[in-house]
């Protein structure tokens, strides 16, 4: 067979190996969302975590105190972040509501006075038909609002299941990772090179995205601060969030920011914001997702929109953000199953031979308990 037809085959082999087990990972992830999510995003921030706690740890700290710490200094963040994102919102959404009646207007009087001719009637007409479509969906809203209170109970459950995972990997890690390989005997070190690469893989990723995120999130407050927009921090940590789904996050929050820039400053201010979301989307794209998380990833573009549909169509939103990081985990973890060991070197000349250890000689001494 010519070499080409060995290299497609290769590579055939792998995508479909690689979709099959994407594909099995989404239906757990379906079936199973309750569970399935708050694993999956507990990984990704145990990977955000670690190398605090990993450096209290080396620092002399135990398991238990670095563990802790690090999770109290993560919830200090949030809160932090989250009270001044609320400060703002409630000092700026008045003003905001107030530029947004006046962009109105003036929309109005363009509508009346502009190229389109149209008469106050037919506005008032279109006014009247939207707000008469919007009190017949009323009895829809109410009850989805209702089905939305399940949701909500739900949702503060899977956090729960969140922060104890997330808390457990931190402190037992490395505890759980060599009880889970006790399970496959002969081929432990197989499955360990290929844990280990998974874990490199994630790592990377998550860092390197949660990099690129803040320089996104960064870049964006300082424009809509330049531009004297109301809301600007929300909207920078929507654009900041955002960017952990690649590629659909960001027109979402872009567009969100867009409609606020509209709304608040008028047209020509949020033309001014498209064309520096287009730029700054394609300084991110051709310098820091190559630079930063290219290496963890090297995937096309294809094949991330089709893990993203995939994803998204079986877990929604988290579905998608945690697509594309399973994929590369797969994806990195598959050749070190298949790779064999490296043969061993013979000893050198005049080596004496090994003598084996006495019975007993070998056997770890068992660990106390940390706590």
């Amino acid at each position: 067979m010519p070499p080409i037809l060995n290299t497609l085959a290769a590579w055939s082999w792998r995508v479909i190996v690689i979709g099959a087990l994407i594909y099995l990972v989404a239906m757990i992830i379906a079936r199973l969302s309750f569970v399935a999510l708050p694993v999956a995003i507990a990984f990704l921030l145990t990977a955000l975590l670690f190398p605090l706690t990993n450096r209290l740890r080396a620092a002399g700290l135990r398991p238990i105190y670095a563990t802790w710490i690090t999770m109290l200094v993560a919830f200090a963040f949030i809160g932090g972040v989250g009270f001044i994102i609320g400060v703002r919102a409630n000092e700026e959404f008045p003003g905001l509501v107030a530029q947004i009646q006046q962009t109105a207007r003036d929309a109005q009087n363009w509508l009346i006075t502009g190229p389109f001719h149209l008469k106050e009637a037919q506005i008032a007409d279109f006014v009247e038909e939207l707000t008469r479509q919007l009190d017949q969906q009323r009895g829809q809203i109410t009850s989805t609002v209702l089905s939305g209170a399940t949701a909500i109970i739900e949702v503060l459950a899977s956090i729960v299941l969140l922060l104890f995972i997330t808390f457990f990997l931190l402190k037992d890690g490395d505890r759980i990772w060599s009880w889970f390989l006790r399970a496959f005997g002969g081929a432990a070190p197989r499955v360990d090179r290929a844990g280990r690469a998974a874990w490199r893989t994630l790592s990377h990723y998550v860092l390197g995205t949660v990099a690129v995120a803040a320089v996104h999130g960064l870049i964006i407050g300082v424009v809509l601060a330049g531009m004297r927009v109301p809301l600007w921090a929300p909207l920078a940590v929507l654009v900041f969030l955002a960017s952990f789904i690649p590629i659909v996050g960001i027109f979402f929050a872009g567009a969100i920011a867009t409609l606020v820039v509209f709304g608040a400053q008028g047209w020509v201010y949020a033309l001014v914001f498209v064309g520096i979301l287009i730029v700054e989307q394609q300084l991110e794209n051709h310098v820091l997702q190559p630079l930063i998380v290219g290496r963890a990833l090297e995937f096309h573009p294809l094949a991330i929109i089709l893990v993203l549909a995939v994803g998204g169509v079986l877990g929604g939103i988290a579905g998608a953000a945690v697509a594309v990081p399973v994929a590369a985990v797969i994806y990195r973890a598959l050749p070190e199953l298949r790779k064999d060991e490296p043969p061993a070197l013979p000893p050198a000349p005049g080596t004496p031979p090994e003598t084996p250890p006495p019975p007993g000689a070998g056997e770890a001494v068992p660990e106390t308990p940390s706590r």
